[in-house]
């Protein structure tokens, strides 16, 4: 159980006290993504000290939220049911905290599963039913991600592939996302750069994500 404890009676105080320590829901964020090794999540987390990644684990398994569970001879941390039960407040505090964005500043960086919890979070599945499967390579900063969009369902992989759209991006994405830079706009001045497959389907893509800033 965290350390921290406001002595109130309360359900979202007593979510604050088993989520609410720093880098304790962005463990959580990446975890649902899928399962990681304690490597894995100290890479996805580079300015994690070693110590309180050890101690938000520790804390997150005694409450439930997570357990480490064996992998093919290796083991590996993922979300309990109770955990996963976070996915809505995590997507729904993402896009909230998407308002908040701003212009990204030189040292930020993109990862695969902050990308990949984004795209979940901007993915508009009543949209995509109305539009054909299609399949984007992203490649933002050193994230590769493979986006297949099939009727209401999305899935999100980690590399690279064919695709019927590949393109390349950086943190600036959220300027499509948002809708403040339609996608020819978004070639021309390079926020997207396409690496192959016709320039139109960005289009497509900006439809079918898409976050109110």
């Amino acid at each position: 159980m965290a350390a921290r404890d406001y002595g109130q009676y309360c359900s979202v105080t007593r979510a604050l006290e088993l989520i609410g320590e720093r880098w304790a829901l962005l463990i959580v964020r990446d975890l649902l993504v899928g399962p990681r090794r304690y490597g894995e999540l100290a890479a996805g987390l580079p300015r994690i000290p070693s110590n309180v990644l050890a101690a938000r684990l520790k804390e997150l398994q005694e409450a439930g939220i997570i357990r480490r569970a064996p992998r093919s001879r290796i083991i590996v941390y993922e979300l309990t049911p109770y955990g996963r039960e976070l996915e809505p407040v995590v997507l729904a505090l993402g896009a909230w905290g998407f308002k908040a964005m701003g212009d990204p500043r030189d040292e930020q960086i993109v990862t695969p599963d902050s990308m990949t919890i984004t795209l979940r979070t901007a993915f508009r599945p009543a949209v995509a039913e109305s539009l054909p499967a299609t399949g984007y390579a992203a490649r933002f900063g050193q994230a590769e991600l493979l986006i297949r969009v099939d009727g209401s369902a999305l899935d999100v992989r980690r590399g690279d592939g064919p695709a019927d759209l590949a393109f390349a991006a950086g943190p600036d994405i959220h300027r499509l996302i948002s809708g403040e830079l339609r996608p020819e706009l978004a070639i021309a001045t390079g926020v997207v750069e396409v690496l192959r497959g016709p320039g139109d389907l960005l289009d497509r893509f900006a439809d079918t994500f898409h976050l109110a800033a």
